[in-house]
């Protein structure tokens, strides 16, 4: 869109630029780092062309707001997409836990069919029960095998859990996003909707495949560890509490690493979310830094940037790799203390040295899963917060469609009447007051005026990409309202100054305007665009492939397309948006005889910054103030030495000079 009252805080956006790169450059804490990133978000008023940072890794990472909340919404939605393969899991990881905490015992039985004992002549030997050794060894083998297949089938189940969940919780926000009004997409920033479809996505999945079933995994061997110890230690009671004597420590120093090691971890992506988007903005604008000669000023920033992530990958390195070793050393005091006191009980009696291993085991089953947790914690958290920027999507309302109406593409004549219509992006900032405009059918209305007047307002209005806030608009006497939307816009064909291509074939991207049209009439719609002469010169002609947004032909071509997809759908109303405001002269002939063509017999509204270019409307309309000012032929708004007067001399008196 092109007015200025589309982009209220554009004016502000070099202001949140500044602050996030003065942010880069210094040491600074995670919150100042956020302001800085979040004021250039902020900053980024609605509009197409008003996107958030553009890249994967570009956005904060945050705390969720409501992670309880949060947490349940995810279960219910992978519950009702995958709860069967959700009960397979967790029956699969209790059997899975079962087989190794009971492994520990069967050692300990195994350990014990081998005793010390005094023969008659006094000697000490080594008794063997041997038929125990080999029924113990039997079924440690069925453990260990059962053991290895529950892993490997937990692991199948997981990834197809998570992958499941993926295809559906992407497939359902971008049919989400595809049916969203256009506001909304206008007042988030683009990177921040790309973001939320991969990067959280990806965050749910992973935590879903790997951090959830872990932590679920590990309070079952946490809670079946302390049983067994238990019961190990059910002849020397006091072996539970010399067991489990080291967990505080363990929780502790967990809590205590695990928050310095977000806090790095986190500030790390917030930094690699700057360099990102410091990268995207000098590439795509390169030639601009070249023809400013700002290399050395780019590659400063981007230094700068870059050393200040060097020294927090550093510490974030540097606490992350301590958890290892501190955890190491408390479950080797934890072990040394079992096997001391554990010794001590078994030369008393009340113990065997096979308890004494499945404790020791037990012990070390115990300890682990807390480390575990602790370093699952931010990987869930993460990923919660990730899914709840998700919902917030899943949950907006979609575009509203109150139309009720019959009336079929092929009843609608033209005839657009807007009376005393109201409207403002912002509340309390009007942008339309009392507007009121007619177009009758097959007339080509010119709408003119100075830049954030409200013309393409007026085009978001008719074609409903934004409703009014009063007023009426009726298209052949039918209230806009009552209109289903999808036949409101079936009937409209918009030609704007920004084309849009796909990459895809030059053929594709014209048949977009009719899916199945044949290739004659692609053809057809090209000639009449005057696009088949350059489309034929191509190599491969209409399967040429067009690069992403069409950069590899050229500004007048690519609108040359547009048209010939606009022609191609047959509107009945046409709209044509500053369609040849970014090319040469001799360019915007051709694309004028183009349009010419393709309005005859239509409904059109031209908007128009080149006076030059709407002389043969039938009708221009001055737009000032939120009103019309004048409307009249070239020649009438000429002597009346109105509001349009002024604009034609303001564009025309170098000329006359």
């Amino acid at each position: 869109m092109n007015d200025n009252e589309k982009k209220p805080g554009a004016e502000k956006s070099e202001t949140g630029k500044k602050n996030l790169y003065h942010a880069e450059r210094r040491e600074m804490s995670l919150d100042e780092l956020r302001e800085a990133q979040n004021s250039q978000n902020r900053n980024r008023g609605p509009g197409p062309g008003g996107g958030g940072p553009r890249g994967r890794g570009g956005m904060i990472r945050e705390k969720p707001k409501d992670t309880k909340g949060t947490m349940l919404k995810l279960v219910r939605y992978i519950g009702k997409s995958g709860g069967g393969l959700i009960a397979i899991l967790l029956v699969i990881m209790l059997f899975t836990t079962a087989t190794t905490l009971i492994t520990p015992r069967i050692e300990g039985n195994l350990i014990n069919c081998m005793t010390l004992g005094e023969l008659e002549d006094g000697t000490v030997r080594l008794l063997v029960d041997f038929d125990g050794v080999i029924l113990w060894l039997g079924v440690m083998a069925v453990i260990y095998v059962l053991n290895c297949i529950l892993s490997l089938v937990q692991t199948l189940v997981s990834a197809r859990l998570s992958q499941w969940t993926v295809y559906k919780m992407r497939s359902d926000l971008f049919r989400h996003i595809e049916y969203l009004p256009i506001r909304y997409t206008d007042t988030h920033p683009h990177g921040d909707l790309m973001s939320r479809m991969t990067n959280d996505v990806d965050n749910v999945s992973n935590a879903i495949s790997q951090s959830i079933t872990s932590l679920i995994s590990s309070v079952l061997t946490l809670i079946g560890a302390l049983v067994m110890i238990i019961w190990s230690c059910r002849k020397a009671p006091v072996m539970i509490i010399i067991a489990i004597c080291t967990i505080p420590i363990t929780f502790l120093l967990s809590a205590l690493l695990s928050k310095l090691m977000r806090k790095y971890f986190v500030k790390r992506q917030v930094l690699l979310g700057s360099l990102n988007a410091q990268v995207e903005e000098m590439v795509t604008g390169h030639k601009t830094v070249m023809a400013y000669g700002k290399e050395d000023m780019a590659i400063d920033a981007f230094v700068e940037t870059s050393e200040d992530f060097r020294k927090c990958s550093i510490k974030a390195n540097v606490w992350g790799g301590i958890m290892g070793p501190v955890m190491n050393v408390i479950n080797n005091l934890n072990y040394l203390l079992v096997a001391a006191f554990g010794g001590y009980f078994c030369i008393k009696g009340a113990l065997l040295v096979g308890d004494i291993n499945a404790i020791l085991k037990y012990s070390q089953q115990f300890s682990f899963p807390i480390s575990q947790i602790a370093n699952q914690y931010a990987t869930i958290l993460t990923a919660v917060a990730g899914a709840e920027r998700i919902f917030a999507i899943l949950e907006s309302k979609n575009e509203p469609d109150e139309g009720k109406s019959s009336i079929t593409v092929d009843d609608i004549k033209g005839n657009i009447e807007l009376k005393n219509v109201d409207f403002s992006y912002n509340e309390g900032e009007p942008v339309l007051k009392g507007l009121d405009l007619s177009v009758k059918h097959g007339q080509k209305i010119a709408i003119v005026g100075a830049t954030g007047s409200g013309k393409t307002t007026i085009v978001n209005l008719i074609t409903r990409f934004y409703d009014i806030d009063g007023g009426s608009i009726t298209l052949d006497g039918v209230d806009l309202y009552d209109i289903p939307k999808k036949t409101l816009r079936s009937a409209i064909a918009i030609v704007l100054q920004d084309t849009v291509l796909f990459s895809d074939t030059i053929g594709a991207n014209i048949r977009y305007g009719k899916l199945d049209a044949t290739d004659e009439e692609v053809v057809a719609a090209a000639r009449t665009a005057n696009a088949d002469a350059f489309v034929s010169r191509l190599p491969d002609g209409y399967n040429t492939m067009l690069a992403e947004s069409g950069s590899n032909i050229s500004q007048g071509q690519r609108q040359l397309l547009s048209i010939a997809r606009a022609v191609l759908a047959d509107p009945k109303i046409l709209i044509l948006d500053e369609a040849t405001s970014s090319v040469d002269t001799r360019t915007e002939m051709h694309i004028q005889e183009a349009m010419y063509k393709l309005m005859e017999g239509r409904t059109s509204l031209i908007i128009a910054h080149r006076l030059s270019t709407i002389r043969d409307a039938d009708v221009i309309v001055v737009i000032a103030n939120g009103k019309v000012a004048e409307a009249g032929s070239h020649e009438e708004l000429l002597e009346a030495k109105g509001e349009y007067y002024k604009l034609y001399q303001s564009q025309f008196a170098g000329f006359a000079t």
